[in-house]
């Protein structure tokens, strides 16, 4: 499972730890919502993402604001490296394989909200995406929705789990080369 944390030079313990109270949603969120704007829009700048999660823009030069703003410039710069090039080494921000599987399923859910919500909020009234495209905006609502089950997981639940964030990489990855000619 180690696939879902190359592309980053953050771990997303660290991330979650520096950016508590300095941002309005959770790591996994706030990524997804930058590659959801980003496949929306060739022109979505760091600035825009960062007052977006900004907690309280008045504490802007604040130690912790400071250290939560470096964090996240290195994360939008190492994805939109990821998402734009053709390495495909884009991946999801979410827990280490570590965390317990009830915890990265939340994570996922929450990535796919923020995706959801950054595509929608950038690409505004516009309607008309390839069929594809529709598909997987579609999946990712069902996933946003989803939760991890009462029972033990097992290890049928880790491999569902590592098919369903495979499954979310190659749509967010496909969302993006489908719309990048046609973005503004």
């Amino acid at each position: 499972m180690l696939l879902f944390t190359l592309m980053f030079s953050i771990k997303f313990s660290d991330a979650a730890a520096a950016l508590a109270g300095a941002c309005t949603v959770t790591v996994a969120e706030a990524h997804g919502c930058l590659c959801g704007a980003l496949c929306a829009s060739n022109h979505y700048s760091f600035a825009r993402w960062f007052d977006e999660l900004s907690e309280d823009p008045t504490q802007a030069g604040s130690t912790d604001s400071a250290i939560a703003k470096d964090l996240l410039q290195t994360l939008y710069k190492e994805t939109v490296h990821a998402l734009r090039g053709d390495e495909m080494e884009f991946v999801l921000l979410l827990p280490e394989e570590e965390a317990p599987l009830a915890r990265r399923a939340e994570a996922l859910a929450q990535w796919c909200q923020g995706f959801l919500y950054g595509f929608g909020s950038v690409s505004g009234t516009q309607r008309n995406f390839p069929a594809e495209v529709e598909e997987v905006l579609r999946d990712m609502t069902q996933i946003a929705r989803a939760g991890a089950g009462e029972t033990e997981p097992t290890e049928e639940d880790e491999a569902d789990y590592v098919e369903i964030v495979e499954y979310v990489r190659v749509g967010a990855q496909l969302v993006h080369d489908e719309l990048r000619s046609t973005l503004q």
